[in-house]
């Protein structure tokens, strides 16, 4: 194993095991998605730059922002609070597609649902998931800088920047609005269902189809989701092994313990085989996900609670990749029969 690679691992598994401490430690809500972006940054963000750290600033502040509007009497306005949730969400979607601004569009997504969703409830509860989304934010970027600052990448190389002609451009931007328009049409129904009827346990659901709708974006989205949902069966699964685990010995260094081994697994396997590395971040994103919010619930009916959540992520997921199948159907038709010639009239 070079020594890059170690690096690479020993920040990853140092980084996530800090935050997954602090995160279970003082528990705060929403703390269990602390390491989750603390294990994608290490990942998606190699380098630490100016430009990332601006990036990551920023979605903390937009984090603020849609909480304090939640605050001031949108929940009052169901219908106007669902279209410019919608907006927000395009405009996520549009962002997510520049490599340079995915963190920030992801927890824009997942912001602009969960906090409308419980303004409706209360708005104070809003205001307070606002701040406690920001500070697992913070943390988590806050423990990606001592990582960096410990063990700082080695021949780190900026990736050359292809000028584009305006034309090119112009195009680029069209293809990902396009893309952006088919997923919302996807996702919106769903998000649009949750809200109407405020489903029991629906904000484990909402940032499951903020972060997977977000896939959706990319070329092959209908492949994408069903590796997706394939991957977070997969992480539901060793979810529910290290939740059985933890069952017959509920001790928190022994929780500490597990999650280690099971970082430092996942750790090798991302950076040793970097061309399945996708796969494994996923996996290891959706045990985290669901392992977290389940050992943060107060919920006497844990068991019940856990497997219903499971099954909620597979319905989800399959609906969604039906719908994405049945539109890049449509979208393959309709480009097929622009192609043909027009008939000709014999006279």
């Amino acid at each position: 194993m070079h020594t890059e690679q170690s690096q690479k691992i020993l920040r990853y598994v140092v980084g996530v095991m800090l935050s997954l401490i602090i995160a279970y430690g003082l528990n705060w809500p929403l703390a269990y998605v602390m390491p989750v972006f603390v294990a994608k940054l290490l990942v998606d963000k190699p380098i630490a730059d100016k430009r990332v750290m601006t990036e990551l600033g920023l979605s903390m502040v937009a984090t603020v922002l849609i909480a304090l509007m939640v605050t001031n009497g949108l929940v009052q306005y169901p219908l106007i609070m669902l279209v410019l949730i919608g907006l927000m969400m395009l405009w996520a979607y549009f962002l997510f597609q520049n490599p340079n601004w995915n963190f920030f569009a992801t927890m824009l997504m997942i912001a602009a649902l969960l906090l409308p969703y419980l303004g409706l409830m209360q708005p104070v509860i809003a205001l307070e998931a606002g701040k406690a989304l920001m500070l697992a934010g913070g943390g988590a970027v806050a423990v990606y800088g001592i990582m960096h600052w410990l063990f700082p990448a080695q021949g780190g190389e900026i990736p050359n920047v292809v000028t584009k002609s305006a034309q090119e451009e112009r195009q680029a931007q069209q293809v990902r609005l396009q893309e952006s328009y088919k997923a919302l049409l996807i996702s919106f129904p769903v998000i649009a269902f949750c809200y109407f009827c405020q489903l029991t346990g629906a904000i484990l659901t909402m940032i499951f189809i903020g972060i997977l709708s977000l896939q959706l974006t990319v070329a092959k989205s209908v492949k994408l989701s069903l590796f997706l949902l394939i991957t977070n069966i997969v992480g539901g699964l060793l979810a529910i092994m290290a939740y059985e685990l933890l069952v017959t010995a509920p001790w928190f260094p022994f929780l500490v313990a597990m999650m280690a081994c099971f970082t430092l697994i996942f750790a090798v396997k991302i950076f040793c085989q970097p061309e399945k590395a996708p796969i494994y971040a996923s996996i290891f994103s959706a045990l985290l996900v669901i392992f977290g919010a389940v050992v943060a619930s107060d919920s006497k009916l844990i068991d019940m609670n856990f497997y219903t959540r499971i099954w909620q992520l597979i319905l989800t997921s399959g609906y969604m990749i039906v719908v994405a199948t049945f539109i890049e159907k449509w979208q393959s038709a309709s480009c097929t029969d622009a192609k043909q010639p027009a008939p000709v009239l014999l006279t």
